[in-house]
């Protein structure tokens, strides 16, 4: 017998059983800290986030999968991924600038919504024939080509005015408009044509702590032009209730994946949008 094996037997069964012990709370001691780490990132740097509507086409559409980049304007409750009975508030609160793209709670059943930033605290909003104006000043904005969104199984066409695409597919025709907000920010927005409740706003000013949002897609969005009502339109969003800055699209599918079928996983890519950043 050698002096290694010999060493070996040599140790009592109660030097066996505290390195087993020793070994599994090391792994658990390792899950804590990784359950600890993932926390503090979900928290204070990323989270994720799907579209569900088209609110906010021809920037972001359904089924497409984006990070919120959370410490841009502070940490409250709302940046958690659970609900907990904290102090409201925020830590290292910043304001957004106009034309963000924000996650943010609903202020009545807590659903989390995505809208473009348009109005500050102290601003002065109205839309008057589907312009947005700004402290009495129409925000200027010019018709540029339609907007051609293909068509799939999570994407209708609003407009009904489909057409048929060089690779087979089908597309929906919008007319769209480049909007440009005082400090530069620039966007596409599109219109389906004159709709009550959509195009004309009458002016208010945006309350202390709180935001006037707006959706892209202008003919098909519940925001900040509508009362705050569950399921419904938002109103002036306290900036308490945001919960991050979209940032880049991490996934994109159209729908048609089949979740028992994993190669339509990737037909079901939208591979072009992805790293797309926002």
């Amino acid at each position: 017998m050698d002096v290694k094996t010999q060493s070996l037997e040599a140790q009592p069964p109660a030097a066996h059983g505290a390195r087993a012990r020793d070994s599994w709370s090391g792994f658990v001691w390792f899950l804590v800290k990784l359950l600890l780490a993932v926390l503090a990132f979900r928290v204070f740097v990323f989270s994720p986030f799907s579209i569900p509507t088209e609110s906010m086409l021809p920037r972001l559409m359904t089924g497409d999968y984006l990070l919120a980049a959370k410490w841009p304007y502070g940490i409250s409750r709302h940046s958690l991924p659970f609900d907990l009975s904290l102090p409201d508030g925020r830590l290292m609160p910043r304001t957004p600038e106009r034309g963000d793209v924000v996650i943010f709670k609903h202020p009545v059943d807590g659903v989390e919504y995505i809208k473009r930033v348009i109005g500050l605290p102290g601003d002065r909003v109205a839309v008057i024939g589907g312009q947005v104006a700004l402290n009495g000043v129409p925000v200027p904005r010019r018709r540029m080509a339609d907007v051609l969104v293909p068509m799939s199984d999570n994407t209708r066409c609003a407009s009904g005015d489909v057409e048929r695409r060089g690779d087979g597919g089908e597309a929906c025709r919008y007319a769209a408009f480049r909007e440009t907000l005082p400090g530069g920010k620039s966007y596409t927005v599109i219109e389906l044509g004159a709709l009550p409740g959509y195009d004309r706003f009458e002016e208010v000013t945006v309350p202390p702590g709180r935001l006037f949002v707006m959706g892209d897609n202008r003919d098909s969005s519940l925001d900040s032009r509508f009362d705050a009502a569950a399921g419904f339109g938002v109103g002036m969003v306290p900036q308490d209730l945001l919960v991050g800055r979209a940032s880049i699209i991490v996934w994109s599918t159209d729908g048609s994946a089949d979740w028992g079928k994993p190669w339509t996983w990737f037909s079901a890519a939208r591979w072009s949008r992805i790293g797309e950043t926002l």
